[in-house]
């Protein structure tokens, strides 16, 4: 693993902040950038991403954006402007059309379909300069291979995956954490591209294109056992009279780690509005993806074990809940995994304020 993981992004963008040389100056023209998937994630990076080429020197064209539903990007044209965001009418017309293309998806299968896509394109239109491909989204390492067989095949084209860490709420406000591995060359273009227009920090995992894969699945399995904890001293501080607000004191005093405040609060209040953080089916993806990692490395984590299967239990009790009409959320966030502690605990799974206040014993 390369020594520059340990570098760190400030403000600015200078050669202590990123861990690589900046780039050669660009010809006479900016790149064309494409940006497919726009869902909560992908939205917020592409809005960041327009208006911070827009806004510095250097020249810019608009960014070429598709998405399954058309609305996600008429919104996000209507939001940032028409000087600022194109709409593609295909993915074809992205991969051939761009020079660095950026991807944000919400599970593997869709990844592959896409990339798919991407190579029956450029095999009908073969490029005749570098195009690099960023892939942003969270999948199981061996997929990067695959992909990689599919853009390496086409001349001039790279692949880069580009995991990144951080909510919703981080990507608003520009202060994710980018994760590379991949051809050197195609990785600088791609830490100048997404610092600090997108993101504040970059890793650097190397050459081999699964590790930040890999690493972004050990770093979300982090922020499961985390919640998984969480949930449970939640609860237990709840059964034994402490309250559930008590415990959250203790963490903003002693732990006030924006993962343990943003999801603490929403165990604390009932929140579990997935629309608003990360959807349960995603940390369900994820943790399957941790589990079948830590079998093919014989290196177990029980935690996520359990967080796989408090998940699974906070899914079921809202598909009972859908099938009765007493739904409080369409979609579930993460957080929801409390459920599978209180339910343990002979308490209701979403509603708190049911639960009976035991006095604390002298």
């Amino acid at each position: 693993m390369s020594h520059s993981i340990h570098h760190h992004l400030g403000l600015g963008v200078g050669a202590q902040e990123v861990p690589f040389s900046r780039p050669a100056t660009p010809g006479a023209h900016p790149p064309q950038i494409g940006f497919v998937g726009l869902g909560a994630m992908g939205y917020l990076m592409a809005r960041n991403l327009s208006n911070y080429r827009a806004s510095h020197p250097g020249g810019f064209v608009p960014v070429l954006v598709w998405n399954r539903s058309v609305s996600k990007c008429e919104k996000l044209q209507k939001e940032v402007g028409e000087d600022k965001i194109r709409i593609a009418h295909s993915l074809g017309e992205v991969a051939t059309e761009c020079e660095i293309i950026i991807t944000n998806l919400a599970s593997d299968d869709v990844v592959k379909g896409v990339y798919q896509q991407f190579h029956e394109a450029l095999q009908k239109d073969k490029p005749t300069k570098n195009k690099i491909f960023v892939e942003t989204s969270t999948v199981y390492p061996t997929l990067a291979g695959e992909l990689d067989s599919l853009i390496s095949s086409i001349p001039h084209c790279h692949l880069v995956t580009s995991p990144v860490f951080g909510p919703p709420a981080a990507a608003d406000k520009a202060q994710l954490i980018v994760v590379l591995s991949g051809d050197y060359r195609s990785k600088k273009e791609v830490a100048y591209l997404l610092v600090p227009a997108v993101g504040r920090k970059v890793y650097d995992l190397g050459g081999n294109l699964e590790k930040a894969c890999t690493f972004k699945l050990i770093g979300n399995s982090m922020i499961m056992g985390m919640l998984e904890v969480m949930a449970e001293t939640f609860t237990m501080a709840e059964k034994s009279g402490v309250g559930a607000g008590t415990a959250y004191d203790l963490i903003k005093d002693m732990m006030p780690a924006p993962p343990l405040i943003n999801y603490g609060n929403r165990m604390l209040h009932d929140n579990f509005d997935g629309s608003e953080g990360f959807a349960i089916d995603g940390g369900i993806k994820d943790a399957t993806h941790v589990r079948r990692l830590t079998n093919e490395h014989n290196s177990p984590m029980p935690l996520i074990d359990i967080v796989h299967q408090h998940m699974l239990t906070a899914r079921a009790l809202q598909e009972n809940n859908k099938r009765e009409g007493i739904q409080q959320f369409d979609t579930l966030d993460w957080s929801a995994m409390i459920a599978g502690a209180r339910v343990a605990a002979g308490m209701d799974g979403f509603n708190s304020q049911t639960h009976p206040r035991v006095e604390k014993m002298d």
